[in-house]
């Protein structure tokens, strides 16, 4: 009718494939340190334990398997590796070519609102590490760098880098089981300042900073 304005239909939240919603599972569950190194898990104790078909599980292992999150051991069974000193070495070489280059390119992007939430999750982050609370440190240690990274508009780099954290993640949630969150370093702060400046040299070296001590703790850790 005249004078009446059409309105649109909301639009329906997207369904993910059974195989994208379990790979996303177990992404997170590798990521996070659920799955501790070396410890074997069989595909069908998988399937049990999400409740869903082989099909699913089988694919979302092949895409872990292949971004070197998981490996398989024989006989349906795969495992998280466990890190030697030489991959300790490795990732932080590759990560200190890396991410202080995307927290360069960020801190050229960000604006107040982008430092406003990364401040937030920061404090999150700190309260985590008060509490003792090992997974939400991990889980908020992790958002605060994506969403960093993702400031950068460099998805090449960002995907490298994503790749790297499947491989470490583990192996930090160990060292924060054995010596617990209160000791761990960040230079978070440094980044933000160095943000909210816009001041990409700054990002670049806080974040070599952050990201030496980090694969230290995990080397000592793990030594």
């Amino acid at each position: 009718m005249a004078g009446q304005t059409m309105r649109t239909p909301p639009a329906e939240p997207i369904r993910l494939p059974a195989h994208e919603l379990v790979y996303r599972q177990l992404r997170d569950q590798v990521l996070f340190g659920e799955f501790e190194p070396g410890q074997p898990v069989t595909i069908q104790g998988l399937t049990e334990a999400l409740g869903v078909g082989m099909t699913p599980v089988r694919e979302a292992l092949r895409r872990l398997t292949a971004e070197g999150a998981l490996e398989f051991l024989g006989n349906r069974r795969i495992a998280v590796p466990v890190l030697d000193a030489q991959a300790i070495e490795e990732l932080s070489i590759a990560r200190k070519a890396l991410e202080p280059e995307l927290a360069r390119r960020a801190a050229h992007r960000a604006t107040v609102q982008d430092v406003v939430r990364l401040t937030e999750i920061d404090q999150r982050l700190d309260a985590a590490i008060r509490r003792g609370d090992v997974r939400r440190y991990l889980v908020e240690n992790h958002s605060f760098h994506a969403d960093l990274n993702a400031l950068a508009q460099a998805p090449i780099l960002t995907e490298m880098v994503d790749r790297l954290w499947l491989r470490f993640g583990p192996s930090l949630r160990v060292v924060c089981g054995q010596f617990g969150t209160r000791n761990l370093p960040d230079r978070h702060k440094d980044v933000l300042a160095a943000l909210a400046s816009h001041d990409g040299a700054a990002a670049a070296d806080a974040m070599m900073g952050d990201v030496a001590q980090g694969m230290e703790q995990i080397r000592q850790g793990l030594s």
